[in-house]
């Protein structure tokens, strides 16, 4: 479903007379974390004044929200170019403030098409360190240079202060080049945090279908159609579709308006603080597909975007799997299907296949070997990472 997109022409004003800490975000998943790490400094310097672009979790976090990115979070060339106007926009804005406020810091938080752009600027007008400003630049969940626009990482060498990944093996990518890097822990192996879900034989199966709305609209579908395929196996299946916003909430419900056959077996949850029991799942290859993996549950990838923007990705991102696990593990973990290899019956097959005890003991063994990948003992903490480079 399009969407018209209106940018502000500029932001509030920071509260107070300084801002120690701007922090620029663009996914649910990357205002999540940050608002996790935020947490931890703000325990450790009360004093900290943060604002941000991100979305609600940060704020609760107590960065003052100045816009919610995570409400128009969206992904694919062709979609971005139909709302150039918009980000334009929207950058303008972004970079106006910074310029009229001069934070003391900038942390970037993944989103690279976004941030990359706005660490560009910020040197050339000379507000960054690196353009001979005062403005410390770090980012944080670094791009992800080895699937694609590999050359980024020597603009990035002169852009940024400091990087920070949650990949042990993305620390080599930037071996021929000055820019620091540390292997920070990933926030899903973070001792305070509790992985979303866990394996129950009894429970109903999962339906992750994204958290932005464009890609919802193509991805929710498919999943349904696999769910149903299933549904006509098995008729005591239920399944559960956990959503991030609102926003996202209405999209899921327009389109089960049209699916009236299996709309009792459908349950619709707002991803919560509570874990959630699954025993399978059928999932978008975003961020929550890894916390899948590490929960031990079987399942399968599904994933549609606008044609024209798949065919560019597959020539310019050269990569055997978009699951992560799968990338971690290389091997297909998670079973995927992109584009029009998602049908019914292979989704469907796949799905009842996952139900089996071969699947269960197979996606356990995965999560074992994705922890011991990960290792979080090697790594540094995020909120320790950033306050230091904040001095």
């Amino acid at each position: 479903m399009d969407r018209e997109l209106k940018a502000p022409k500029s932001f509030e004003s920071p509260k107070g007379t300084s801002v120690d800490l701007l922090l620029v975000v663009g996914e649910h998943s990357g205002d999540e974390h940050a608002a996790e790490m935020l947490l931890e400094m703000r325990r450790l310097n009360p004093e900290l004044k943060v604002a941000c672009l991100g979305g609600p979790k940060l704020k609760e976090a107590g960065a003052q929200l100045l816009y919610d990115l995570t409400a128009v979070s969206i992904v694919g060339f062709v979609e971005v170019l139909k709302h150039y106007s918009f980000f334009k926009s929207l950058f303008n804005a972004t970079l106006n403030w910074i310029d009229t406020y001069r934070p003391k810091h900038i942390c970037f938080v993944d989103y690279p098409g976004f941030n990359l752009r706005l660490a560009k600027q910020l040197k050339e007008r000379g507000l960054s360190q690196k353009g001979g400003g005062a403005i410390g630049v770090s980012y944080y969940i670094g791009p992800q240079v080895w699937a694609w626009k590999s050359k980024r990482r020597f603009e990035m060498e002169t852009t940024l202060d400091n990087l920070s990944v949650i990949f042990p093996f993305e620390v080599e990518c930037y071996s021929d080049t000055e820019l620091p890097v540390d292997y920070v822990v990933h926030p899903f192996l973070k001792d305070s945090y509790q992985l979303p879900f866990y394996y129950d034989s009894e429970a109903p199966v999962l339906l992750l279908p994204g958290s932005r709305v464009e890609a919802v609209g193509r991805i929710f579908p498919t999943l349904l159609d696999g769910f149903e395929r299933a549904l006509a196996e098995d008729a005591s299946l239920e399944a559960l579709v956990i959503y991030p916003s609102e926003q996202i909430k209405l999209e899921l419900e327009t389109i089960l308006e049209n699916r009236p056959a299996i709309e009792d077996s459908i349950k619709l949850s707002k991803k919560s603080e509570t874990r959630i029991a699954a025993r399978a799942a059928l999932m978008s290859s975003g961020t929550m597909s890894l916390a899948v993996a590490l929960s031990g549950i079987p399942g399968a990838i599904a994933y549609r975007m606008n044609p024209l923007s798949f065919k560019l990705g597959q020539w310019l991102v050269k990569i055997p799997f978009i699951g992560i696990s799968n990338l971690l593990l290389d091997r297909e973990l998670h079973p995927e299907f992109l584009q029009d290899a998602a049908t019914p019956e292979a989704l469907g097959a796949t799905l009842m296949n996952a139900l089996s005890e071969t699947s269960k003991d197979h996606a356990k063994d995965g999560a074992e070997e994705l922890r011991s990948l990960l290792n979080p003992k090697e790594a540094l903490d995020a909120s320790e990472w950033l306050l230091e480079k904040m001095r």
